[in-house]
Parts: C-alpha cells; sequence; structure tokens
C-alpha cells in the first residue's frame, strides 16, 4: 500500500526503467509504503525450487520472502546507495524530507537474499548489489530508524 499520492514515470536513474514519484511532499519518518494484502511468504528454498519468481521476490524477514509475480506499484521503487527511503521490514519510511517530484528509492540490499548480487550493479557507484545477512539488515535498518525517529 502505498500511502501518499503518487506516479509511475520514466526513472532518472539510468537503465532503471520506470520509477516510483511522489506527488505530495513526506515529512522525514513518514511511512510512504506498508504492507497489506500479503497472503504468506515464501522460503529461500521455495525460492530457488521457482527461479522464474525470483524477479518479484522481496525478503521481509530471515529467510522468508513475498512474491510479487503480477508487479503492483512498489515494484516500480528502484535502488539507491544514497536512497531516499528506509526499507525496515516490508515498511518504506521518508529518510529526509522529501518534496512532490522525489523518485522513491530503497537500498536492495535489505531485499535480496544474504550474499545475492542483484542483475544489474548501481548506476551511481558502479558497485555490485549484494544482499546484506539477515542479522545485519535488520540491525541497520533498526539503528536508522531509531536516528530518523528521534
Amino acid at each position: 500500500m502505498i500511502l501518499p499520492r503518487y506516479r509511475i514515470a520514466a526513472s532518472t536513474i539510468g537503465g532503471a526503467g520506470k520509477g516510483l514519484f511522489l506527488d505530495e511532499d513526506v515529512a522525514a519518518g513518514r511511512i510512504v509504503t506498508a504492507p497489506d494484502a500479503i497472503d504468506r511468504t515464501w522460503s529461500a528454498a521455495d525460492l530457488v525450487a521457482r527461479p522464474e519468481m525470483a524477479y518479484a521476490s522481496a525478503r521481509w524477514f530471515e529467510d522468508r520472502y513475498t512474491l510479487s509475480p503480477e508487479w503492483p506499484d512498489e515494484c516500480y521503487i528502484n535502488h539507491s546507495f544514497e536512497p531516499t527511503g528506509l526499507w525496515h521490514l516490508g515498511f518504506v519510511f521518508a529518510l529526509v524530507d522529501l518534496p512532490a517530484g522525489t523518485e522513491l528509492t530503497v537500498d536492495y540490499r535489505h531485499l535480496l537474499p544474504p550474499g545475492e548480487a542483484e542483475d544489474f550493479i548501481d548506476s551511481a557507484t558502479g558497485e555490485k548489489i549484494v544482499g546484506y545477512e539477515w542479522a545485519e539488515s535488520l540491525a541497520s535498518s533498526t539503528r536508522a530508524l531509531s536516528r530518523l525517529l528521534r
């Protein structure tokens, strides 16, 4: 569920295709997206057994993933190592005050399986995007959220 008004348009990130852009200002710390209509999660082993679905997966916690083969609008949130949003347990929080027109991005290392590299590199740095271990993802996003909400 995407809470503020938004639109899908050509991304400002080279090679990214389309992106999700905010149509209203969002204050730092506000929730931008929240989980909804999640009827089940899949294990990492399930994803290995269904490689055709891996493109549409996102890690939620530990080794549990959601699949979105219908490609909802949340899937247009692109990657950045300097994201505008913080992914934390399926929620995306505004990392700073985001003016209308901002492209929403998150760090995909939180969404990928541990040690798995994305099929593309970060366009700004040229670095590989490799999934964090669960404990590292949870600890770093929790610290970031705590700083953000102070």
